[in-house]
Protein backbone atom coordinates (compact mmCIF):
# COMPACT_ATOMS: atom_id res chain seq x y z
CA UNK A 1 0.00 0.00 0.00
CA UNK A 2 1.36 3.42 -0.99
CA UNK A 3 2.24 5.77 1.85
CA UNK A 4 0.54 9.18 1.75
CA UNK A 5 3.94 10.83 2.19
CA UNK A 6 4.75 9.78 -1.37
CA UNK A 7 1.90 11.81 -2.89
CA UNK A 8 3.15 14.95 -4.66
CA UNK A 9 0.11 17.21 -4.70
CA UNK A 10 -0.02 19.11 -7.99
CA UNK A 11 3.00 17.03 -9.17
CA UNK A 12 5.28 19.60 -7.53
CA UNK A 13 8.90 18.47 -7.69
CA UNK A 14 8.08 15.40 -9.80
CA UNK A 15 10.46 14.77 -12.71
CA UNK A 16 8.73 12.95 -15.56
CA UNK A 17 10.98 13.70 -18.53
CA UNK A 18 14.21 15.34 -19.66
CA UNK A 19 14.47 18.57 -21.66
CA UNK A 20 17.23 20.66 -23.20
CA UNK A 21 15.02 23.66 -23.85
CA UNK A 22 14.43 25.63 -20.65
CA UNK A 23 16.07 25.70 -17.23
CA UNK A 24 14.57 27.43 -14.18
CA UNK A 25 16.15 27.99 -10.78
CA UNK A 26 13.32 29.44 -8.75
CA UNK A 27 15.38 30.07 -5.62
CA UNK A 28 17.80 32.36 -7.45
CA UNK A 29 15.42 33.79 -10.05
CA UNK A 30 17.18 32.22 -13.05
CA UNK A 31 15.52 31.40 -16.39
CA UNK A 32 17.50 30.24 -19.43
CA UNK A 33 16.64 28.90 -22.87
CA UNK A 34 19.31 26.61 -24.35
CA UNK A 35 21.54 27.77 -21.49
CA UNK A 36 21.23 31.47 -22.44
CA UNK A 37 19.74 33.83 -19.79
CA UNK A 38 16.32 35.25 -20.57
CA UNK A 39 17.72 38.76 -20.12
CA UNK A 40 20.05 38.20 -23.08
CA UNK A 41 17.25 36.81 -25.23
CA UNK A 42 15.13 39.87 -24.44
CA UNK A 43 17.94 42.33 -25.12
CA UNK A 44 19.48 40.83 -28.25
CA UNK A 45 17.00 38.44 -29.89
CA UNK A 46 13.54 38.36 -31.43
CA UNK A 47 10.50 36.15 -31.09
CA UNK A 48 11.23 34.67 -34.52
CA UNK A 49 14.78 33.72 -33.53
CA UNK A 50 13.80 32.27 -30.16
CA UNK A 51 11.00 30.26 -31.77
CA UNK A 52 13.42 28.73 -34.28
CA UNK A 53 16.03 28.10 -31.58
CA UNK A 54 13.47 26.22 -29.47
CA UNK A 55 12.31 24.15 -32.44
CA UNK A 56 15.89 23.30 -33.48
CA UNK A 57 17.45 23.12 -30.02
CA UNK A 58 20.25 25.51 -31.02
CA UNK A 59 20.93 29.07 -32.11
CA UNK A 60 20.23 29.43 -35.84
CA UNK A 61 22.60 30.80 -38.46
CA UNK A 62 21.67 34.00 -40.25
CA UNK A 63 20.60 31.98 -43.31
CA UNK A 64 18.47 29.62 -41.23
CA UNK A 65 16.75 32.54 -39.49
CA UNK A 66 16.07 34.33 -42.77
CA UNK A 67 14.54 31.17 -44.22
CA UNK A 68 12.40 30.64 -41.10
CA UNK A 69 11.23 34.27 -41.13
CA UNK A 70 10.21 33.91 -44.78
CA UNK A 71 8.37 30.68 -43.95
CA UNK A 72 6.45 32.36 -41.12
CA UNK A 73 5.45 35.26 -43.35
CA UNK A 74 4.32 32.91 -46.10
CA UNK A 75 1.98 31.17 -43.62
CA UNK A 76 0.41 34.20 -41.93
CA UNK A 77 -2.80 34.23 -43.93
CA UNK A 78 -5.76 32.17 -42.71
CA UNK A 79 -8.01 29.93 -44.78
CA UNK A 80 -11.16 31.79 -45.81
CA UNK A 81 -13.28 29.09 -44.15
CA UNK A 82 -11.70 29.86 -40.78
CA UNK A 83 -12.13 33.59 -41.26
CA UNK A 84 -15.85 32.99 -41.82
CA UNK A 85 -16.04 30.87 -38.66
CA UNK A 86 -14.41 33.72 -36.72
CA UNK A 87 -16.89 36.21 -38.16
CA UNK A 88 -19.81 33.93 -37.22
CA UNK A 89 -18.79 33.41 -33.59
CA UNK A 90 -21.25 34.83 -31.03
CA UNK A 91 -20.39 38.26 -29.71
CA UNK A 92 -19.22 38.55 -26.12
CA UNK A 93 -17.72 35.07 -25.79
CA UNK A 94 -14.53 34.49 -23.82
CA UNK A 95 -11.57 35.09 -26.18
CA UNK A 96 -9.94 31.84 -25.06
CA UNK A 97 -13.11 29.94 -25.95
CA UNK A 98 -12.88 31.51 -29.38
CA UNK A 99 -9.18 30.67 -29.72
CA UNK A 100 -9.74 27.07 -28.64
CA UNK A 101 -12.44 26.65 -31.29
CA UNK A 102 -10.38 28.40 -33.98
CA UNK A 103 -7.34 26.20 -33.39
CA UNK A 104 -9.44 23.05 -33.51
CA UNK A 105 -11.16 24.19 -36.71
CA UNK A 106 -7.81 25.07 -38.28
CA UNK A 107 -6.86 21.42 -37.84
CA UNK A 108 -9.92 20.38 -39.86
CA UNK A 109 -8.62 22.43 -42.78
CA UNK A 110 -5.04 21.12 -42.73
CA UNK A 111 -4.56 18.04 -44.94
CA UNK A 112 -1.44 17.20 -42.91
CA UNK A 113 -3.23 17.40 -39.56
CA UNK A 114 -3.27 13.67 -38.80
CA UNK A 115 0.42 13.11 -39.53
CA UNK A 116 2.50 12.63 -36.38
CA UNK A 117 6.04 12.23 -37.71
CA UNK A 118 8.58 14.73 -36.43
CA UNK A 119 8.76 16.33 -39.86
CA UNK A 120 4.99 16.77 -39.97
CA UNK A 121 4.83 18.10 -36.41
CA UNK A 122 7.50 20.66 -37.25
CA UNK A 123 5.77 21.82 -40.44
CA UNK A 124 2.48 22.18 -38.57
CA UNK A 125 4.27 24.03 -35.76
CA UNK A 126 5.65 26.63 -38.16
CA UNK A 127 2.19 27.22 -39.59
CA UNK A 128 0.62 27.54 -36.14
CA UNK A 129 3.30 29.92 -34.88
CA UNK A 130 2.60 32.08 -37.94
CA UNK A 131 -1.18 31.82 -37.77
CA UNK A 132 -1.80 32.24 -34.04
CA UNK A 133 -1.18 35.97 -34.32
CA UNK A 134 -3.54 36.26 -37.28
CA UNK A 135 -6.24 34.25 -35.51
CA UNK A 136 -6.06 36.29 -32.31
CA UNK A 137 -6.05 39.63 -34.12
CA UNK A 138 -8.99 38.51 -36.26
CA UNK A 139 -10.91 37.38 -33.17
CA UNK A 140 -10.29 40.71 -31.49
CA UNK A 141 -11.56 42.72 -34.43
CA UNK A 142 -14.53 40.48 -35.24
CA UNK A 143 -15.75 40.61 -31.66
CA UNK A 144 -15.75 44.40 -31.90
CA UNK A 145 -17.65 44.35 -35.19
CA UNK A 146 -14.62 45.59 -37.12
CA UNK A 147 -13.27 44.41 -40.45
CA UNK A 148 -10.58 41.75 -40.21
CA UNK A 149 -7.19 43.12 -41.26
CA UNK A 150 -5.07 40.96 -43.55
CA UNK A 151 -1.43 40.36 -42.53
CA UNK A 152 1.44 42.30 -44.08
CA UNK A 153 4.67 40.68 -45.17
CA UNK A 154 6.92 43.70 -44.57
CA UNK A 155 6.47 43.78 -40.78
CA UNK A 156 8.00 41.70 -38.01
CA UNK A 157 5.90 39.05 -36.29
CA UNK A 158 5.23 41.42 -33.38
CA UNK A 159 4.70 44.49 -35.53
CA UNK A 160 2.34 42.65 -37.87
CA UNK A 161 0.19 41.47 -34.95
CA UNK A 162 -0.22 45.01 -33.61
CA UNK A 163 -1.06 46.20 -37.12
CA UNK A 164 -3.69 43.48 -37.65
CA UNK A 165 -5.20 44.11 -34.21
CA UNK A 166 -5.39 47.92 -34.33
CA UNK A 167 -5.42 48.62 -38.06
CA UNK A 168 -2.51 51.01 -37.55
CA UNK A 169 1.15 50.39 -38.22
CA UNK A 170 3.00 50.48 -34.88
CA UNK A 171 6.12 52.52 -34.30
CA UNK A 172 9.42 50.64 -34.24
CA UNK A 173 9.53 51.16 -30.48
CA UNK A 174 6.04 49.70 -29.98
CA UNK A 175 6.80 46.72 -32.20
CA UNK A 176 10.06 46.06 -30.38
CA UNK A 177 8.43 46.32 -26.96
CA UNK A 178 5.77 43.79 -27.93
CA UNK A 179 8.46 41.57 -29.44
CA UNK A 180 10.28 41.56 -26.09
CA UNK A 181 7.04 40.63 -24.31
CA UNK A 182 6.63 37.67 -26.69
CA UNK A 183 10.21 36.58 -26.07
CA UNK A 184 9.65 36.65 -22.31
CA UNK A 185 6.53 34.45 -22.58
CA UNK A 186 7.64 32.01 -25.31
CA UNK A 187 8.52 29.13 -23.02
CA UNK A 188 8.65 28.42 -19.31
CA UNK A 189 9.46 24.79 -18.68
CA UNK A 190 6.82 22.31 -17.57
CA UNK A 191 4.01 24.73 -16.78
CA UNK A 192 0.41 23.47 -16.76
CA UNK A 193 -0.35 24.15 -20.43
CA UNK A 194 2.94 22.73 -21.72
CA UNK A 195 2.45 19.63 -19.57
CA UNK A 196 -1.08 19.30 -20.94
CA UNK A 197 0.18 19.51 -24.53
CA UNK A 198 2.79 16.84 -23.77
CA UNK A 199 0.23 14.59 -22.05
CA UNK A 200 -1.93 14.72 -25.16
CA UNK A 201 1.08 14.17 -27.42
CA UNK A 202 2.13 11.13 -25.39
CA UNK A 203 -0.96 9.32 -26.68
CA UNK A 204 0.39 9.98 -30.21
CA UNK A 205 -2.51 12.31 -30.88
CA UNK A 206 -2.22 14.95 -33.59
CA UNK A 207 -0.54 18.34 -33.18
CA UNK A 208 -3.78 20.33 -33.32
CA UNK A 209 -5.23 18.25 -30.48
CA UNK A 210 -2.08 18.87 -28.43
CA UNK A 211 -2.29 22.64 -28.90
CA UNK A 212 -6.06 22.77 -28.39
CA UNK A 213 -5.49 20.97 -25.09
CA UNK A 214 -2.82 23.51 -24.14
CA UNK A 215 -5.14 26.42 -24.95
CA UNK A 216 -7.77 24.87 -22.70
CA UNK A 217 -5.28 24.64 -19.83
CA UNK A 218 -4.07 28.20 -20.34
CA UNK A 219 -7.65 29.47 -20.20
CA UNK A 220 -7.82 28.72 -16.47
CA UNK A 221 -7.36 31.81 -14.27
CA UNK A 222 -4.68 30.11 -12.18
CA UNK A 223 -2.48 29.90 -15.27
CA UNK A 224 -3.19 32.46 -17.97
CA UNK A 225 -5.42 35.15 -16.53
CA UNK A 226 -3.33 36.78 -13.82
CA UNK A 227 -2.19 39.78 -15.89
CA UNK A 228 -5.81 40.69 -16.58
CA UNK A 229 -6.53 40.44 -12.85
CA UNK A 230 -3.61 42.80 -12.15
CA UNK A 231 -5.26 45.44 -14.35
CA UNK A 232 -8.52 44.97 -12.44
CA UNK A 233 -6.58 45.57 -9.23
CA UNK A 234 -5.02 48.76 -10.60
CA UNK A 235 -8.43 50.09 -11.60
CA UNK A 236 -9.70 49.25 -8.11
CA UNK A 237 -6.83 51.18 -6.49
CA UNK A 238 -7.50 54.17 -8.73
CA UNK A 239 -4.65 56.56 -7.95
CA UNK A 240 -1.06 56.18 -6.70
CA UNK A 241 -1.77 57.93 -3.38
CA UNK A 242 -4.20 55.14 -2.44
CA UNK A 243 -1.90 52.25 -3.36
CA UNK A 244 -0.05 51.79 -0.07
CA UNK A 245 -3.17 51.74 2.08
CA UNK A 246 -4.92 49.42 -0.38
CA UNK A 247 -2.16 46.85 -0.51
CA UNK A 248 -1.44 47.05 3.21
CA UNK A 249 -5.08 46.30 3.98
CA UNK A 250 -5.08 43.30 1.63
CA UNK A 251 -1.92 41.94 3.22
CA UNK A 252 -3.37 42.43 6.70
CA UNK A 253 -6.41 40.43 5.62
CA UNK A 254 -4.08 37.79 4.11
CA UNK A 255 -5.74 38.17 0.71
CA UNK A 256 -4.08 37.09 -2.52
CA UNK A 257 -2.29 39.84 -4.43
CA UNK A 258 -2.59 39.32 -8.18
CA UNK A 259 0.72 39.20 -10.03
CA UNK A 260 2.59 38.41 -6.83
CA UNK A 261 4.09 35.02 -5.98
CA UNK A 262 4.93 32.11 -8.25
CA UNK A 263 4.77 28.33 -8.01
CA UNK A 264 8.46 28.10 -8.99
CA UNK A 265 10.16 31.41 -8.26
CA UNK A 266 11.01 32.20 -4.64
CA UNK A 267 12.81 35.35 -5.70
CA UNK A 268 12.06 37.97 -8.35
CA UNK A 269 10.81 36.41 -11.60
CA UNK A 270 13.62 37.46 -14.00
CA UNK A 271 11.04 38.25 -16.68
CA UNK A 272 9.38 40.77 -14.37
CA UNK A 273 12.66 42.64 -13.99
CA UNK A 274 12.92 43.05 -17.75
CA UNK A 275 9.31 44.17 -18.16
CA UNK A 276 9.45 46.58 -15.23
CA UNK A 277 12.05 48.74 -16.94
CA UNK A 278 10.13 48.83 -20.22
CA UNK A 279 6.82 49.41 -18.45
CA UNK A 280 8.17 52.56 -16.81
CA UNK A 281 9.43 54.04 -20.09
CA UNK A 282 6.28 53.28 -22.07
CA UNK A 283 3.89 54.33 -19.31
CA UNK A 284 5.52 57.72 -19.08
CA UNK A 285 5.47 58.18 -22.87
CA UNK A 286 1.84 57.14 -23.17
CA UNK A 287 0.71 59.34 -20.29
CA UNK A 288 -0.24 56.37 -18.12
CA UNK A 289 2.37 56.75 -15.40
CA UNK A 290 -0.34 56.32 -12.75
CA UNK A 291 -0.43 52.59 -13.43
CA UNK A 292 3.32 52.28 -13.10
CA UNK A 293 3.41 54.34 -9.88
CA UNK A 294 0.72 52.13 -8.34
CA UNK A 295 2.66 48.99 -9.27
CA UNK A 296 5.88 50.47 -7.94
CA UNK A 297 4.23 51.17 -4.59
CA UNK A 298 2.61 47.73 -4.42
CA UNK A 299 5.94 46.06 -5.22
CA UNK A 300 7.75 48.02 -2.49
CA UNK A 301 5.16 47.15 0.16
CA UNK A 302 4.95 43.50 -0.90
CA UNK A 303 8.72 43.00 -0.86
CA UNK A 304 9.00 44.68 2.56
CA UNK A 305 6.15 42.69 4.06
CA UNK A 306 6.37 39.20 2.54
CA UNK A 307 9.53 39.09 0.42
CA UNK A 308 11.25 37.16 3.20
CA UNK A 309 8.72 34.37 2.57
CA UNK A 310 9.87 34.06 -1.04
CA UNK A 311 6.89 35.97 -2.46
CA UNK A 312 7.80 38.53 -5.13
CA UNK A 313 6.19 40.06 -8.23
CA UNK A 314 6.02 37.72 -11.24
CA UNK A 315 5.89 38.38 -14.99
CA UNK A 316 2.14 39.08 -14.88
CA UNK A 317 2.70 41.99 -12.51
CA UNK A 318 3.96 44.32 -15.24
CA UNK A 319 2.93 42.63 -18.51
CA UNK A 320 -0.65 43.87 -18.33
CA UNK A 321 0.40 47.50 -18.17
CA UNK A 322 2.69 47.01 -21.16
CA UNK A 323 -0.14 45.46 -23.20
CA UNK A 324 -2.57 48.15 -22.08
CA UNK A 325 -0.18 50.90 -23.12
CA UNK A 326 0.04 49.27 -26.56
CA UNK A 327 -3.71 49.61 -26.94
CA UNK A 328 -4.61 45.97 -26.24
CA UNK A 329 -7.83 45.27 -24.36
CA UNK A 330 -7.32 43.31 -21.16
CA UNK A 331 -9.59 40.43 -22.19
CA UNK A 332 -7.02 39.65 -24.88
CA UNK A 333 -4.04 39.43 -22.52
CA UNK A 334 -4.40 35.65 -22.13
CA UNK A 335 -4.73 34.98 -25.88
CA UNK A 336 -1.54 37.01 -26.32
CA UNK A 337 0.08 34.73 -23.75
CA UNK A 338 -0.88 31.88 -26.10
CA UNK A 339 0.45 33.82 -29.09
CA UNK A 340 3.88 33.68 -27.43
CA UNK A 341 3.68 30.28 -25.74
CA UNK A 342 2.74 28.47 -28.98
CA UNK A 343 6.48 28.26 -29.69
CA UNK A 344 7.24 26.56 -26.39
CA UNK A 345 4.26 24.23 -26.68
CA UNK A 346 5.26 23.06 -30.15
CA UNK A 347 8.94 22.69 -29.31
CA UNK A 348 8.17 20.71 -26.16
CA UNK A 349 5.81 18.35 -27.99
CA UNK A 350 8.39 17.70 -30.69
CA UNK A 351 11.14 17.13 -28.12
CA UNK A 352 9.06 14.78 -25.95
CA UNK A 353 7.73 12.61 -28.76
CA UNK A 354 11.24 11.81 -30.03
CA UNK A 355 11.43 9.30 -27.16
CA UNK A 356 7.73 9.12 -26.44
CA UNK A 357 6.25 7.31 -23.48
CA UNK A 358 2.55 7.39 -22.69
CA UNK A 359 1.95 9.41 -19.53
CA UNK A 360 0.08 7.32 -16.99
CA UNK A 361 0.48 8.58 -13.41
CA UNK A 362 -1.08 6.87 -10.42
CA UNK A 363 -3.32 8.24 -7.68
CA UNK A 364 -3.32 7.14 -4.06
CA UNK A 365 -6.65 5.46 -3.39
CA UNK A 366 -8.25 6.82 -0.19
CA UNK A 367 -11.77 5.43 -0.58
CA UNK A 368 -13.61 2.55 1.10
CA UNK A 369 -12.39 -1.06 0.93
CA UNK A 370 -14.03 -4.50 1.33
CA UNK A 371 -17.48 -3.21 0.39
CA UNK A 372 -20.26 -5.14 -1.43
CA UNK A 373 -23.03 -4.13 -3.76
CA UNK A 374 -26.31 -3.31 -1.99
CA UNK A 375 -29.50 -3.80 -4.02
CA UNK A 376 -31.27 -0.53 -4.76
CA UNK A 377 -34.42 -1.41 -2.78
CA UNK A 378 -32.37 -2.14 0.35
CA UNK A 379 -30.50 1.18 0.45
CA UNK A 380 -31.42 3.74 3.09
Amino acid sequence: MTNTANVAKGLEGVLFTESKLTFINGAEGILTHLGIPIQEWAEHSTFEELSLALLNGKLPTAAELAAFDAELKANRALPEALIQVIRDMPRGIHPMQALRTAVSYLGLLDPQAEETTEEARRAISVRMIAQFSTIIAALGRAQEGQDIVAPRLDLTHAGNFLYMLTGKEPTEEQARLFDIALVLHADHGMNASTFTAIATASTLSDMYSCITSAVGALKGPLHGGANEAVMDMLDEVGTPDKAEAYITAKLDRKEKIMGVGHRVYKYFDPRSRVLRDYAEVVANKEGKSNYYQILETIERVVVDRIGSKGIYPNVDFYSGTVYSDLGIRKEYFTPIFALARISGWCASVIEYTRENRLLRPDALYTGERDQHYVPLQERQ
